[in-house]
């Protein structure tokens, strides 16, 4: 499991700016409302890519952020090679459009990057890209 180590503090820098916000006397209530929900929502974004869980189980392997989804579900029958990869700080976290096919990254720049079929990557950030590499290689199709 990937953990965003900077999404605690920024939900809670979130949580503080709401707070004062909202006790603030001088504002309208239309105004307030509409900052409350702007950062319930961004808390919700916040909490939803905190995490990411990949797991390797009967020819599947499963990236799911936060609570479950958004996920993806590849068949390693479809998978053509498996590789460990380093990502560049410029392609970021979250789920990203990269050269050729998709990431799912929380937090750092290891990766493993599965080659499917149709000519598509899908790479997956982790925290332990040799352990991560070595479950798919050994499930039947990676």
């Amino acid at each position: 499991m990937q953990w965003g180590y900077t999404a605690i503090p920024t939900a809670l820098f979130f949580a503080v700016i709401a707070v004062a916000f909202a006790s603030d006397d001088g504002t309208s209530a239309q105004s307030t409302a509409f900052f409350l929900t702007s950062v319930v929502a961004i808390l919700a974004i916040v909490l939803l890519f905190s995490r990411l869980e990949v797991t390797v189980d009967g020819g599947l392997v499963v990236a799911a952020f936060g609570f479950g989804w958004p996920h993806k579900v590849v068949e390693l029958e479809g998978v053509t090679a498996v590789r460990r990869v380093r990502n560049t700080w410029m392609q970021g976290w979250g789920i990203r459009s990269i050269r050729n096919g998709w990431m799912y990254n929380v937090w750092g720049l290891d990766a493993v990057e599965l080659e499917l079929t149709s000519g598509k990557v899908f790479r997956i950030g982790t925290n332990d890209a040799e352990n991560l590499h070595a479950a798919i290689s050994l499930q039947p199709g990676g």
